[in-house]
């Protein structure tokens, strides 16, 4: 059984142990136990009050983290249904203190069988994005419930139907529609297609209008698809008549995909081991690929570079956005399934590279491209894939924080991709169509890109879910946020904000969204602090745009040495409670 022993890790990559960290460490591996009796009490960050609720009741029954983080998604699908639910997939990173381990559980989607490279191609041109993403071609195996199953089987402490108690009750007795649910659907109706589907037209748009502010919504189809999960196992939801509703909706006109029972019923969660790497004293740690955590290591470490040179307004910023530019390159190049692709992860955060790498920064009106990672490797990149790859991703996701009384943690970000997944319903919730985030145009010539479709593969993930371990190598900061490929940036944001511009997790939160890939550099303006970045990044070259909008949804969670502060992202309506310790 793999697992990862927190040892400071990151000592080995980027960072510097001292001489008493590296002993701090060793004691604490040799004893394979926290030193320390764990008296913080417990807190929840989530994206919904319903869902930070059910946390709390699963936790104040003794409940693990995961119990909680699969009580609380399980109602995010409910309430929140245009961002993740089971008809997703996602990724969670889960600490176990009694031990110091730290397991990943990857519940991405798959490629059916039947998928092909070019499956997105029409007469040598890429569907339009709106076109690909309502398609059945875009549906993914689902990955969020086997998620669910395999950490729950390893680290759950109340009995599997408990955890879904809160999601029932709540799908039965009804919850008054949010505002920003409601907002999608009175503005995005027409572009999702939902009101052209019968299911979703009769759930989300009654009597032909849209679900309004405070309407009272039921969903008695999820309710039982979550009673039959909890009563009869994940077999309930990958064989049998879920998984053929699953298959019908894929299959259905327009553009229907290849989607099979087979593909539902052959799905397999996995245990994968976490990638950590040092950021001075502390260390990074994230979910591997396909997830994009991993990247967050050499942001931090091309950050800690730059910044040292940097003086005058905005060299900060400055340090942070080339960082970025850098990451996001390496990231867009080499990331991907790593069952079917060399993913040069290890020396992408080794510090040889990241000081090689921190030598080809790009002058602000360039475009960066991406590194060469075997100038510090012992081999050569197996089949390395040289194509050209700027996929775009859309931020219908989401990211829960959670410690519970014994400090165990998760962080978990989950998704269906677009807003509303591909407005698909089957069983009472939407499919993903997160089959869009594969590199969905084939080059005329040339190598295909990493992340180009294939039967069976996981599509690259911006998702992000990461933890932070101080020198003692004790739990310090959960962060992760929900946002298409901005993710990145938006995580990034937190992890600099707190560990180097001694932000509070609020305020790390509030501080204004910087996202750059590629050569554009996007400032979220909305105060006065973001236009003065803006400006700032302006004089120095950058072309700098103001987005339409950086939606982050970052829930993140800090350690204290007097308790536990969190913060919920403004932008959307998410909320953080604490419960004492006993």
């Amino acid at each position: 059984m793999p697992r990862h022993v927190i040892a400071l890790i990151g000592c080995l990559f980027i960072g510097a142990c001292s001489p008493a960290t590296e002993h701090a460490s060793a004691e604490k591996q040799a004893a394979g136990i926290a030193t320390d009796p764990w008296t913080k009490g417990a807190i929840v960050a989530a994206a919904n009050p319903h869902a930070v609720a059910a946390a709390i009741e699963i936790l104040a029954e003794g409940g693990h983290a995961v119990d909680a983080a699969i009580a609380a998604h399980a109602v995010l699908g409910l309430v929140e249904p245009q961002s993740s639910g089971l008809g997703g997939g996602g990724f969670m990173v889960v600490y176990e203190r009694s031990v110091a381990e730290l397991d990943v559980y990857d519940g991405r989607e798959i490629a059916p069988a039947g998928a092909t490279a070019d499956m997105f191609m029409r007469d040598g041109k890429p569907l339009g994005f709106l076109d690909a993403w309502q398609s059945g071609l875009s549906v993914g195996v689902p990955g969020t419930v086997a998620m669910y199953a395999l950490a729950h089987r390893e680290h759950g402490r109340l009995d599997w139907s408990d955890v879904f108690a809160p999601a029932i009750r709540l799908a039965t007795e009804g919850f008054e529609v949010s505002p920003r649910l409601a907002n999608f659907l009175q503005r995005l109706g027409r572009a999702t297609r939902l009101d052209d589907n019968p299911d979703t037209a009769a759930y989300f748009y009654p009597d032909g209008m849209p679900l309004g502010t405070g309407d009272r919504l039921k969903n008695p189809e999820y309710a039982e698809t979550l009673t039959r999960i909890a009563d009869e196992g994940i077999q309930a939801f990958y064989a049998g008549d879920i998984a053929v509703q699953i298959v019908a909706a894929a299959r259905a006109a327009p553009d229907g995909g290849s989607l099979t029972v087979e593909d539902i019923g052959n799905y397999r969660a996995i245990r994968r081991d976490a990638i950590c790497g040092g950021f001075r004293d502390m260390s990074i740690c994230a979910a591997p690929p396909p997830s994009s955590g991993a990247i967050q290591i050499l942001i931090a470490g091309l950050y800690d570079h730059f910044v040292a040179g940097e003086e005058g307004p905005g060299g900060k910023v400055r340090a942070f956005v080339d960082a970025q530019r850098l990451g996001y390159a390496d990231r867009d190049h080499f990331f991907a399934d790593p069952a079917f692709i060399d993913v040069p992860v290890t020396a992408l955060i080794d510090a040889e590279y990241v000081r090689f790498r921190a030598g080809e920064r790009f002058a602000p009106d360039e475009t960066p491209v991406h590194g060469d990672p075997s100038v510090v490797m012992a081999r050569s990149l197996s089949g390395a894939p040289a194509g050209v790859d700027s996929t775009h991703e859309i931020g219908g996701t989401t990211h829960l924080s959670i410690i519970d009384r014994n400090g165990n943690a998760v962080s978990m970000t989950a998704s269906i991709e677009g807003v509303f997944g591909s407005s698909r319903w089957a069983a009472g919730f939407l499919l993903n169509n997160e089959l869009t985030d594969f590199a969905r145009q084939v080059p005329a010539g040339g190598r295909m890109p990493a992340n180009a479709i294939a039967p069976g593969k996981r599509p690259r993930s911006s998702m992000s879910p990461i933890m932070v371990f101080d020198a003692n190598g004790d739990l310090l900061m959960l962060t992760g946020s929900p946002g298409g490929h901005s993710i990145i940036a938006y995580v990034a944001k937190t992890l600099i904000g707190v560990l180097d511009w001694n932000l509070t997790a609020q305020e790390a939160v509030d501080y204004p969204n910087i996202f750059a890939r590629g050569k554009s550099v996007s400032v979220e303006q909305a105060g006065a602090t973001g236009a003065e970045i803006a400006a700032q990044l302006t004089e120095l070259g950058y072309p700098v745009r103001k987005p339409r909008n950086e939606n982050s949804g970052v829930h993140m969670i800090v350690v204290r040495a007097d308790g536990l502060e969190g913060a919920a992202d403004k932008r959307r309506e998410g909320t953080v409670r604490v419960l004492d310790a006993d």
